[in-house]
């Protein structure tokens, strides 16, 4: 992401919304990195606005606390995921189960792209629940559905086309794969390996049910 940044006096607003927009935008891609990695408890602002070159009296007047900076960062990601995994889920060009196959590829490389250090930020904050503000769970908790609906189309294009069995229940096995699928990403961190999620997606789709 390369945004151009003209940082602003202390303790004002930028004179220009187009700068206002850019130096909010930023401020959300430097907490995206940095809760990431750290989680939300143990991330400081201070962090986030240094990267960015925004003088602390000035974080104010781009979001109202460090709770609704950490709700504008979740939603960021989660729109970002959502478009990942539609880019993956919806390529008709592809058998629906391969489709499925490619988004676990693209996660592998993405975790040795950022040695590791970063995993699922909604399964992240997750973890992490009980310090988290309250407004945070009903907005992790409908994240997750959302990604738990694109995987049962998936896996429901896969039941029309005799892939899986027309008697499985795909909602079901979509809250399983994400369940299972956030385990094994936490543990990939740990290990510094891929082989989690490749162990994990290998025992998923040898369990699906078929006709």
């Amino acid at each position: 992401m390369n945004i151009s940044i003209t940082k602003p006096r202390r303790g004002r607003p930028p004179k220009v919304s187009r700068e206002n927009h850019d130096t909010k935008a930023d401020l959300i891609y430097s907490g995206l990195e940095q809760l990431t990695e750290t989680g939300f408890a143990s991330s400081g602002v201070d962090q986030i606005l240094k990267k960015v070159g925004v003088p602390k009296g000035s974080f104010y007047h781009y979001f109202a606390s460090k709770e609704a900076f950490g709700k504008a960062v979740i939603e960021e990601y989660a729109n970002y995921f959502a478009n990942k995994l539609d880019v993956f889920l919806l390529d008709e060009s592809y058998p629906p189960l391969q489709r499925i196959s490619h988004f676990v590829e693209d996660a592998k490389m993405g975790m040795i792209r950022h040695q590791f250090k970063r995993g699922c930020l909604v399964g992240n904050l997750g973890q992490e629940v009980e310090l988290l503000p309250e407004s945070f769970r009903p907005q992790l908790i409908d994240i997750f559905l959302c990604w738990q609906h694109r995987i049962a189309n998936c896996l429901k294009a896969a039941q029309s086309l005799g892939e899986i069995s027309n008697t499985a229940n795909c909602e079901q096995l979509a809250e399983c794969f994400w369940i299972g699928w956030e385990g094994a990403v936490s543990r990939a961190k740990l290990v510094q390996d891929t082989k989690p999620l490749e162990n994990y997606f290998n025992h998923f789709m040898a369990t699906l049910p078929t006709n």
